[in-house]
This record gives C-alpha cells, structure tokens and sequence, in this order.
C-alpha cells in the first residue's frame, strides 16, 4: 500500500475501501441508463453488449486513474455525452452508430495530444466561463427532457408538438416514485440515492410485470432472464467506422461532431476535476489540480479505449465526491471501485431488464444537479447572458446538445464583437479569444451549408 503514500494523504485502507464501495454505490447507475439509451431501438446497439461494455469500461479507466494518477476519481461513458450520441448523432442525423464510435475515438486520440501539451491550458482560458456554465446547464435540460419523455409524462402532440402525460399510466407512476425516493435519501444524505431509487422504481416494475404481464408488455417493462450471465462484446467491439472521412459530403458534419464530443468532455473532465479536488484540498495555492495533468490523460485513454470497444464518451465523474466525502483520498478508492465494476458484468440479465421508466428518475434528477452552477452565470450583462440563454434553451428545444452549443459561441462572438465596436468606454470592452471568433467563422459556414440543402 505504500504506492498509494496512504499516510501522507491522511488516509488509511479502510477509509480507502468505504470511499471506494460509496464512489461505486453512487454511480453504478449508468450500467443500466447507459445500456437503456445506446441501446435504444432508434440507434440498434444490443443492450446486453452495451452493459458489459459500460463495465469494462468504467473499470479499466477507473483503476488507470487510480494507479497512474493516484486520484480517488472514477470515470464511466458520461451522462449527456451518451444522449448526444444516441439522439442527436445517431438518431437525429442518421449516422449510423459505428461511424458515431469512431468519431469518439477520434476526440479521444485528439484529447490525448491536447493532454499531452499546453494547448489545454489555452483552449480552457479561450472559452468564457459563463459558456462552460450554461453547457453543463442545458445539457442537465436535456437529459431531464429525456427521462420525461421516456417516463411518459411528456408526449407528442400534433397540435403542440409535446404535452403533458397521462398521470395514471404506470411508468408515470414509477417514475415519480423514484424521484420522491431520490430526493428524500438525497436529502437525508444516504450515499447510493439514485442508485436506490433506481432498485425501487425496477422492483415495482417487475412487481407489475408478475401481476399484470398485458398491461406490462404494453410498456415494454418485463422480469429478468436470469440473473448472472456475462454477455459477450463482440457484437459492438472494434466495429468502428471512418468512411465518413473519405466522403466530401459528410466529411463537415463528422467534424462536427467530433469537436462537440471533445468540448463538452474536455470541460465536463476540468470542472469534474477542480470541483471535486477543491473539496477536499487537492489544489495547490497556484489553483492546480494534483496530479491534474495524469488525470486528464487517463480520461483521454479511457474514451479512447471505449469508443473501440463499443461505448460513448467517457469523463470522469462528479459523483466521486460521495467517496472523497466518505475519506477516499488516493487511487486505491479508485481501484476497489473499479472492481466493482468487473464484478457488474456478470450481472447482465438484471441491468438489461431494467426498464426506461426506472432509469427516468436518474436522468431528471442528476438532470437537476447539473443546473446548480447556472446562478454563476451574469444574466444582467447582456453579452455573457444571452448566449447562455441560447445555450441552455436550445440544447433540449432542438434535441441537440451540438445545435445549442453552436448558436451560444455563435450569438457570445457576435454580441461581444458589436458591443467592442460600439463602446467607447474600454473597461466596457470584453476581451474574447481569437479562437472563439474562429470558431464562430466555422459555425457560420455549417449553418449556410446545412441550411442550403
């Protein structure tokens, strides 16, 4: 144990080992989301393959953080990173999944050149902290909008295009149920909330399964097949596709999306990495991270490794605070969470008969906790508000976290450069990064473009 340097840390094994075990109980419900939405029928991903995938995944970029970098940090494929993937790329662009895989392993091959320099440091200075605060916000909108949707308390409409749901459908029921029992164990601080009101949500699922099977199999909800079995990844594993690249016409929007991937990981990672390290005395008097620079390159390896072997973006995730809260300090926390994750694997039959009404509540609720920076933003000044606004409205109006993105730099370069132009009092005047007028520029031509066809 001395390479974890426990006592220098002010640390021991067993606060290590309950940091870790929290860390896991707090996240382990991205097995069963994850394998819900890449494996959603509009994207043809096979569920039983995304959840071992989902684990594999979580456990080798989670041990890789906690040996290379020493960080009770765990990573998993990131909340709103795979809704990106499966609605907007795969479902709302038609791109088929594997080629959507290899846009991620392209972000992730990027991410770790970027790691490996100084250039992160000028890409984090370059974007204005108000943006990086509504993106975090509106994708929080988004995959609450999601969890609606899936829950069946927002529907089409004709008239309205959505509307409200019918309240006495049961996967209303059930979902509400959960996000009641989330927020009352959120509140009571019992570590696992989520996780628990996912268990609850899935018992009464199965419950209505057993004693209603019509009713139930009109809501897609059925009973487990099983309960250990390891499901092969053959099916998704290497099946990356880069045609998109040797084609003229699609070769833009393949760019696109990988520029989205890497931005909205890049940033999710640092402000993961600041906010939780800040906590607990892990930045130095300068404002860095420990160890930041590994940490960010474990997070590059991992999404890089995922996308070959079949998942989405990985980042690393907030909820390692809950372990960090509970006295993980070093990478052993991060190691024993990682093994949990192996150990999840065999248990494929039950994550895959969880149904969307039962991960709904975890997509409104952490939906709800990725709002909590927007009173950061400056909704006063024009200039930093608007395009926040535009950010954060568009990501779930348009179903696209990329289009939401796009018109907030767009709308912050455009306010910013009139407002230059026009104000005579320099103290007035903000000074935005020449990368964000490029960016601008570029975002300026996809839209003539995609908006001429």
């Amino acid at each position: 144990m001395e390479y974890f340097k426990l006592k220098e840390n002010g640390t021991d094994v067993k606060h290590e080992i309950i940091g870790g075990i929290t860390t896991f109980l707090t996240m382990a419900y991205i097995i069963a989301v994850n394998a819900n939405i890449l494996g959603d029928a509009g994207v043809g991903m096979p569920a039983a393959a995304v959840v071992t995938v989902t684990c594999l995944t979580a456990a080798f970029a989670t041990i890789f953080m906690g040996l290379y970098a020493n960080l009770p940090f765990a990573l998993a494929p990131g909340m709103g990173l795979n809704a990106f993937f499966a609605y907007t790329v795969v479902i709302g662009m038609k791109v088929p999944w594997q080629v959507a895989l290899a846009a991620v392993f392209v972000e992730g091959i990027i991410f770790i050149i970027l790691s490996l320099t100084n250039v992160r440091e000028a890409v984090v200075n370059a974007i204005p902290t108000t943006l990086k605060y509504a993106v975090t916000a509106g994708i929080g909108l988004f995959i609450a909008f999601i969890g609606f949707v899936d829950a069946g308390i927002v529907v089409t409409h004709e008239a309205t295009k959505v509307a409200m749901g019918n309240f006495t459908n049961p996967t209303v029921i059930i979902t509400l149920t959960g996000v009641i029992i989330i927020v009352v164990l959120s509140k009571k601080n019992i570590k696992g909330a989520i996780l628990w009101g996912i268990v609850a949500s899935t018992i009464l699922s199965w419950l209505l399964a057993v004693i209603s099977p019509e009713i139930a199999a009109t809501y897609r909800i059925g009973t487990p097949q099983g309960i250990f079995k390891f499901e092969s990844i053959t099916p998704i594993a290497g099946k990356l596709d880069f045609s998109y690249l040797a084609d003229p016409a699609r070769v833009w929007s393949f760019i696109t999306i990988v520029l989205v991937f890497l931005f909205v990981d890049f940033f999710d990672t640092v402000g993961t990495l600041v906010g939780v390290a800040s906590k607990v005395g892990m930045v130095d008097e300068n404002g860095k991270v420990k160890n930041a620079g590994r940490a960010l390159l474990v997070d590059a390896v991992g999404t890089t490794v995922g996308a070959f072997l079949g998942t989405s973006t990985v980042t690393t995730y907030v909820e390692s605070s809950a372990g960090v809260a509970e006295g993980a300090r070093t990478g052993l926390a991060s190691v024993v969470t990682g093994i949990l994750f192996l150990i999840a694997m065999f248990f494929s039959p039950l994550f895959i008969a969880i149904p969307a009404c039962a991960t709904a509540p975890a997509l409104i609720v952490v939906g709800f906790f990725m709002m909590e920076n927007i009173v950061k933003i400056d909704f006063s000044d024009f200039t930093e508000g608007v395009p926040a606004f535009l950010t954060i409205a568009l990501m779930p109006l348009t179903y696209s976290i990329g289009d939401g993105l796009t018109i907030g730099i767009l709308s912050y370069a455009v306010l910013n450069l009139v407002n230059n132009i026009f104000t005579k009092d320099p103290s007035k005047k903000k000074n935005v990064s020449f990368i964000i007028y490029i960016l601008a520029v570029l975002f300026i031509i996809k839209l003539i473009v995609t908006g001429s066809k």
